[in-house]
């Protein structure tokens, strides 16, 4: 059986939350709105959707918790699959039916976005990314993962709700990439998948450069110690793949 649905966290993008909503409603698939505890603008925009399965955080919890919560709503509705995708339009939801195939055909693999960036994109965020893909690249000694850090992938519900009940995963800004990560430890699959990205449609971004960069950074160095004590596993499992 494969059930997907889509799920959008929210945080105060008023201005172009209806119309990531609507393009996404197009393609027939159920959609799970979570606002993270956005102003009185945004809420209400929100609250005034429909076709869509919202959700609310009373105060900001941060984008990961958003997601966590609606992984947890879809498990319990009886969705297989989640498909990930941010609030800000700087996704091609044209490329969903794309995804949602490939997630059909590889059901127990994460299919992550890829990002093919237009003139948009700001220099400085381009090439800062590459630290992270670094990072990644060691922590899973595999260049499985090309891009951590796309919020345009689909994940199999059953191993993220499975990890979430073992662990903390990030969240903030340090999800993406943390569960991206330990997903791939616990011997998913990862299948990447080129997507056009812009940034973004309605000129907000809601990265606070200390906090999250600090947060990242605490990420990387616990990912690195856990990629220490996986050490064997992670080097038979890059050998078997040549």
């Amino acid at each position: 059986m494969f059930k997907p649905c889509v799920l959008i966290p929210v945080y105060d993008h008023e201005h172009a939350i209806g119309a990531v909503v609507g393009a996404v409603l197009r393609h027939g698939v159920p959609c799970i709105v979570v606002d993270d505890g956005s102003a009185d603008a945004c809420a209400g925009v929100l609250r005034a959707l429909d076709g869509v399965d919202l959700l609310r955080h009373p105060v900001n919890c941060g984008k990961g918790a958003a997601v966590q919560t609606g992984f947890a709503h879809a498990a319990r509705a009886g969705y297989t699959h989640v498909l990930q995708i941010d609030a800000d339009g700087q996704h091609c939801i044209a490329d969903i039916p794309r995804f949602l195939a490939m997630a059909e055909a590889h059901p127990q693999a994460v299919i992550a976005g890829c990002p093919v960036y237009d003139e948009s994109v700001p220099a400085l965020r381009f090439y800062a990314r590459y630290l992270t893909h670094i990072c990644v690249w060691i922590n899973t000694l595999s260049f499985a993962i090309r891009d951590s850090m796309c919020g345009f992938r689909v994940y199999p519900i059953a191993p993220v709700v499975a990890l979430m009940a073992r662990q903390p995963i990030g969240r903030r800004m340090n999800f993406d990439t943390d569960i991206l990560v330990r997903l791939y430890w616990a011997g998913l699959a990862v299948v990447n998948l080129p997507t056009r990205v812009g940034y973004p449609s309605d000129g907000v971004s809601h990265f606070r450069m200390w906090r999250d960069n600090l947060l990242i950074a605490r990420m990387h160095a616990s990912l690195f110690f856990g990629m220490l004590l996986r050490l064997p596993a992670l080097l038979a499992r890059t050998w078997r793949r040549r």
